[in-house]
């Protein structure tokens, strides 16, 4: 459909979790497992769009491409963007994905679902929900909710996105799971935007492209990958790589 590049953010300071991307997991570092279930994906070439030596040698050390970007970039989708004008700076690559560097037990067929949504040639970034199965999780602001309505095409098309539970009535409610499938085009107009009024009172930053009038079809996937931003998800991602 169309050549893929897929790239990893990663930077190593964080607040609950010091030198996350480089945390053990049987192992190997948080940020080569991640790498590995992207590269199961199959979707196109992979690399780690990273801030910092210590990530880059610890993912070339394993294999992996890895790209130094700036440290100052406010988001992972400037970092992104500037490693695929580094890596593909001739434009063979119309896709750019960007898979969240805390996601080690994302499964690859969730990373290819967010990808689906672009054989809509007017949809201009791809991304995954899943439903909802528990209720205090879907209530939590830190579980952000998809608004979404049926696209007729196997996807949805997305409204809104919220950190309150949305919509009213009766129904399920969708997870909302940070990964994206951008056009080349779409991520270059989107790094171009200021910050929307939107995106600045939810702290979601996909809501800048909902105001610009960009176009974002999600798919729907069985289950939640767990993010490791405690040392609580940290224990919980060994334990489930241990019983793998």
């Amino acid at each position: 459909m169309t050549s893929a590049l897929v790239l990893i953010p990663a930077r190593l300071s964080a607040t609950r979790l010091p030198r996350k991307p480089l945390a053990d997991i049987c192992g190997k570092p948080m940020i080569v497992r991640v790498l590995e279930q992207a590269l199961n994906a199959d979707i196109g070439p992979v690399a780690v769009a990273c801030d910092n030596q210590d990530i880059a040698d610890a993912v070339q050390d394993h294999g992996g491409t890895a790209v130094l970007t700036r440290s100052d970039h406010a988001s992972g989708s400037d970092r992104i963007f500037e490693a695929a004008e580094r890596l593909d700076p001739d434009g063979r690559h119309d896709t750019v994905l960007n898979v969240q560097g805390d996601v080690p037990l994302i499964a690859p067929e969730a990373i290819r679902a967010a990808f689906t949504p672009l054989t809509v040639a007017e949809v201009s970034i791809g991304t995954i929900m899943t439903q909802f199965t528990d209720p205090e999780v879907r209530d939590n602001p830190n579980s952000v909710k998809a608004v979404t309505t049926p696209n007729g095409l196997g996807h949805h098309r997305a409204l809104y996105f919220t950190r309150t539970t949305a919509p009213w009535g009766d129904g399920p409610h969708f997870h909302h799971i940070g990964i994206y499938a951008y056009r080349r085009a779409a991520l270059a107009r989107f790094v171009q935007l200021p910050p929307s009024p939107l995106e600045q009172r939810e702290k979601l930053e996909q809501l800048r492209a909902l105001e610009a009038g960009m176009r974002i079809d999600v798919s729907i996937v069985d289950s939640a990958p767990m993010d490791v931003n405690t040392p609580e998800d940290l224990e919980r991602a060994r334990a489930a790589y241990e019983h793998q």
